[in-house]
């Protein structure tokens, strides 16, 4: 166990945040922390880094293990390139680099006992510059930048000059080059494109070390993590699993707190009614055995009512006018801003009710696209034709279509004074707005706010074409599957630029890739255009950095020259071939020899041998399946009887012996699709 948090709770005056949260994380582990926006996910990690002091309970991280962390607002001040500042996480290796170099000069002139200690001291520094795998380090800085986004050009520009989204990659840069025990991440691909959140993916999936995320990202949570950290209603719970595994334990076990619950309701006012009605008789008899059923109702350990799932609202919208079957025809569009030419002679056609997807890197042009369709930037060249009856509904990024000085409730009965209180409350409740929670100004709401609010405006409008551009950047996990399904259901058509994997792959029906000033259609969700198309290998991503040090990851030629190592602007600096005398020749020739030298019995008896125990492995594993699967369905029938899923201790115990079987499972799976592959 690397990091363990125990009965951690925090206050902020009378706002309770976290109460009671304790979970522990093992080495080389990779989990999460899930919660809605607001539920305390990132006051947590500051209370692990010792930022904020808890009101009660402990952190306790492991004796000699260091933590690194970046949070959404990481930045970085300094005179330094973007190259320099990363490299800032190889300091001591640097260090031994030149006193190595400065021995080297010393050495030729030294003499006796002085030369000996020279000697001695490049001995201990070569051997330590080898063990930290100094000669890559430039190749592993290259590595790192390219896969977070940075093109070469770029390596020489100054930190200062920088967005605060670049200043922020040059901050995740320089905490993965430094490689602490565990990785704290907050929001860690807010200001990443797609390719750059797969290689980070990669990179943290090879990371030898432990691993704390928060994030919304849930396709990139699926791919990473093993354990999620869930804060709702300011308590802490731990599920195994991926975030998809999570999501269905979390529904199941909802589901059997509620059913719970209404059970012991029912048998409450059964009770109840039985009491009154004893009473009613008024006799003594009666009234003992009334008052016998009353001490019996008053020791029952009643359950809590289970908080409500607000992720059980479920909004559901339909275009006032139905349009044509042609909603949108692009032909030729092409568009340059000075000397940056985005795109050229891009041709797009959408029908009604696609869900169509615009991807691509950061820059490639998406936002302008959607943009020029909606009349608010020209095109150099081209054409866009709506089809018949089509009425179109925009939301951007920056939500400037709101008035910061009304209240969210004013901001929609002023924009369809036609709708009722009732209908504009239950509208906004959709959207997580309830309560007093109508009357915030648009001035004082976050940016996830702001965003619902856009989002719910733009629902009640008759448009039948909604252009969303990155519609759920800032919203939590909770408000991005109420959008999707919202969007789901939306009968009218939708046109979007996202970087969220997770809700292409549930929303769309097809998906436009922005590549190379060209347009390349993939119909299906993102999974499909993950089969169609592989993304570009960035550098590094065959394996963190280890492969990057080693030479062709990066695209850069192999290993640092081994003689020599400058630590410079990155831009390709003593990167030359790595050596083909390495000896693999001679192997790989006595390989053939030995292979010569046996005879073909010797050969076809090995083979036999071979496929017998396959045969034996194959049959054990097959029946091992089958018990597990026989095992499986009887625990699925005993979930389904009262007396099982009413008890909270049998039901848990149940689900854990599940989830050994699942995992068993997925094990065996593996293994015997191993076995039929060696045939």
């Amino acid at each position: 166990m690397i990091l363990s948090c125990q009965n951690i709770s925090k206050s902020f005056g009378t706002d309770e945040i976290l109460k009671d949260i304790s979970f522990h994380i093992e080495d080389y582990e990779k989990a999460a922390i899930v919660g809605i926006n607001g539920a305390g996910k990132s006051t947590l990690l500051k209370i692990i880094m010792g930022e904020l002091p808890p009101d009660d309970g402990q952190v306790v991280v492991s004796k000699g293990k260091s933590i690194g962390y970046l949070s959404q607002l990481s930045n970085v001040s300094s005179g330094n390139t973007i190259y320099d500042e990363v490299m800032e996480a190889k300091k001591d290796i640097i260090d031994i680099y030149h006193r190595m170099k400065a021995l080297e000069q010393e050495i030729p002139q030294a003499q006796g006992d002085a030369l000996e200690k020279k000697l001695s001291s490049y001995a201990r520094l070569t051997h330590a510059w080898e063990d930290a795998n100094g000669y890559a380090i430039n190749s592993e800085v290259t590595g790192v930048l390219i896969g977070l986004g940075f093109e070469e050009s770029e390596f020489t520009k100054k930190v200062d000059t920088l967005s605060g989204g670049q200043k922020t990659r040059v901050c995740l840069g320089r905490l993965l080059l430094s490689k602490p025990d565990i990785i704290l991440l907050d929001e860690p691909t807010n200001h990443l494109d797609m390719n750059s959140i797969a290689w980070l993916e990669t990179f943290l999936l090879n990371y030898k070390g432990a691993v704390l995320i928060v994030a919304h990202d849930r396709y990139f949570l699926d791919r990473i993590v093993t354990k999620i950290v869930e804060i709702d209603h300011h308590r802490g719970q731990v599920f195994s699993g991926n975030y998809t595994a999570y999501a269905q334990k979390k529904a199941q076990l909802r589901e059997i707190q509620w059913k719970a619950w209404m059970n012991q309701q029912q048998e409450i006012k059964h009770q109840e009614a039985v009491i009154t009605k004893l009473k009613s008789f008024n006799r003594e008899k009666s009234i003992k055995r009334a008052e016998s059923r009353e001490k019996m109702l008053a020791k029952i350990e009643r359950l809590d009512k289970p908080l409500n799932d607000d992720n059980a609202i479920h909004l559901q919208l339909e275009p006032s006018v139905l349009s044509g079957n042609d909603v949108l025809m692009v032909e030729g569009l092409t568009k340059s801003f000075g000397a940056q030419h985005l795109f050229k002679n891009i041709d797009m056609d959408i029908k009604r009710s696609e869900k169509v997807a615009l991807i691509g890197n950061n820059g490639t042009g998406k936002t302008t696209i959607l943009k020029i369709i909606n009349g608010l930037l020209p095109a150099d060249d081209g054409e866009i034709r709506l089809g018949a009856k089509v009425h179109i509904g925009y939301y951007d990024q920056e939500h400037q279509l709101l008035s910061p000085g009304k209240t969210i409730f004013e901001e929609i009965s002023d924009a369809y004074p036609t709708l009722d209180n009732t209908r504009i409350r239950s509208v906004l409740a959709a959207f997580l707005f309830t309560g007093d929670d109508v009357f915030k100004r648009i001035d004082d709401l976050s940016g996830g706010e702001r965003g619902r609010v856009s989002l719910a405006k733009l629902m009640l409008s008759d448009a039948n074409f909604l252009i969303l551009d990155e519609p759920t950047n800032h919203l939590d996990i909770m408000s991005k599957e109420i959008l999707e399904n919202a969007v789901r259901c939306y009968t009218g058509t939708v046109l979007y630029v996202s970087h969220d994997r997770y809700f292409i792959n549930t929303t769309a029906t097809r998906i436009l890739d922005l590549t190379g000033g060209g347009i390349k259609n993939y119909p299906g969700n993102y999974d499909n255009y993950l089969e169609k198309k592989d993304l570009p290998t960035v550098a590094g991503t065959s394996g963190g950095l280890d492969d990057a040090a080693n030479g062709g990851s990066t695209g850069n030629g192999a290993a640092a020259n081994k003689s020599d190592t400058t630590f410079g602007n990155g831009s390709g600096a003593n990167r030359g071939s790595a050596s083909p005398g390495s000896g693999n020749g001679a192997i790989a020739s006595a390989e053939m020899s030995l292979s010569d030298g046996k005879s073909e019995y010797q050969r076809q008896k090995e083979e036999a041998a071979r496929q017998r125990k396959r045969q034996n492995d194959l049959a054990k594993t097959e029946k091992r399946i089958e018990e597990v699967e026989s095992r499986m369905a009887e625990l699925d029938e005993l979930l389904t009887q009262e007396e099982i899923y009413t008890n909270v201790s049998r039901l848990l115990e149940i689900n854990n012996e599940k989830d050994a079987l699942d995992a068993e499972l997925l094990e065996l799976m593996e293994r015997w699709e191993q076995l039929e592959s060696m045939e």
